[in-house]
């Protein structure tokens, strides 16, 4: 008996690291000390010395049960990128810039190639959001994971200077919102999508005239990263008072969690078009409305507060940066929550 007869191929994790390199290689940043294969990621914080108060920001978060999809339509290279989106959204809107990304894959049994074409989309979301990937871990669960299955989780940690911090505390009433248009589903919400679709290879390789797609390539459209229009918006001179990235939980949860006490968030539902997904979503499950704002990004994954005099600028800045906004509400005086209307 030896370890690869118990289930644990190490001479597959050689390779799979192996196979992953050229991947990590183009996340480099000059900050980041050594190679992969170390037994840490070493990053310098030598740039930070020129801030202020530099603040460290984190953020851990996997891609749900949206694996499943990728493990029927047998398609892993963008599941990674969905992994970095949600950690580094989430920095992005408390103002930070990431820095570096770390990834956790576990498995029921190590295909290197599989987990090369995982690791690829997460270097791939590292590029989009200008993070290092400096390390990682793939770990074989024999007997716990069927040998097909597996999970992607990870976290980031970014830096940002605590006078730039978004925090709404200077939100006040006639603030305008301005959401970013999301790329569909995102990470969220994919328990329900599962059971509202049959998940099979056939069913998901349906082209749908409404999608414009089958249903499976839009449902794994990988997550948006918006640190580059965040970063675009800053740039252009711009004050975001308060930021909301739109995750699980929809609008009812996620756009409260940017206000202070005493302000209330106003959404115009027909300020922007809802992407067709969501439609077959509500139709095919029979979901209704609350629930589907209450789950869903319905199209809109970042949302901020800016000035009135400053929204021409930002549009301008988050256009600039590749991505689309829309004026989709307004700050005014009342109880903490949000209003779609």
């Amino acid at each position: 008996m030896d370890y690869k007869k118990s289930g644990v191929d190490i001479e597959a994790g050689y390779k799979a690291v192996e196979l992953m390199k050229e991947h990590v290689k183009k996340t480099m940043r000059p900050e980041v000390l050594g190679g992969l294969g170390g037994f840490s990621g070493a990053f310098s914080l030598a740039k930070i010395k020129e801030m202020e108060e530099p603040v460290l920001l984190s953020g851990t978060d996997g891609c749900g049960t949206k694996v499943k999809l990728a493990m029927i339509m047998d398609k892993h290279d963008t599941i990674g990128i969905d992994a970095v989106a949600m950690c580094v959204n989430d920095i992005a809107c408390a103002g930070g810039e990431p820095l570096f990304f770390l990834d956790y894959i576990a498995c029921g049994k190590n295909y290197p190639e599989k987990i090369a074409s995982i690791v690829s989309g997460v270097a791939e979301g590292c590029l989009q959001s200008e993070a290092a990937l400096i390390g990682g871990e793939t770990a074989e669960h024999p007997g716990l994971m069927p040998e097909e299955d597996y999970d992607l989780a990870g976290f980031a940690v970014g830096v940002c200077d605590k006078k730039d911090m978004i925090t709404g505390e200077n939100l006040k009433a006639g603030d305008v919102l301005i959401g970013m248009a999301s790329s569909g589903v995102h990470s969220n919400g994919f328990s329900l999508v599962r059971k509202v679709f049959e998940m099979t290879r056939e069913s998901l390789d349906t082209y749908y005239e409404e999608l414009g797609t089958t249903l499976g390539e839009a449902l794994l459209a990988p997550t948006r990263i918006y640190v580059k229009a965040l970063k675009s918006i800053k740039a252009s001179g711009v004050t975001v008072k308060a930021c909301s990235h739109i995750t699980g939980g929809g609008f009812y949860e996620n756009i409260p969690r940017m206000l202070k006490d005493g302000v209330r968030a106003v959404i115009r539902k027909d300020s922007y078009p809802v992407p067709p997904v969501f439609g077959m979503i509500a139709r095919e499950g029979n979901v209704e409305e609350h629930a589907m704002y209450n789950t869903y990004n319905m199209g809109l994954g970042m949302i901020v507060a800016v000035d009135p005099e400053d929204v021409d600028q930002t549009m301008e800045a988050i256009r600039a940066a590749g991505d689309t906004p829309y004026v989709a509400g307004h700050i005014e005086a009342g109880e903490k929550g949000v209003t779609l209307c």
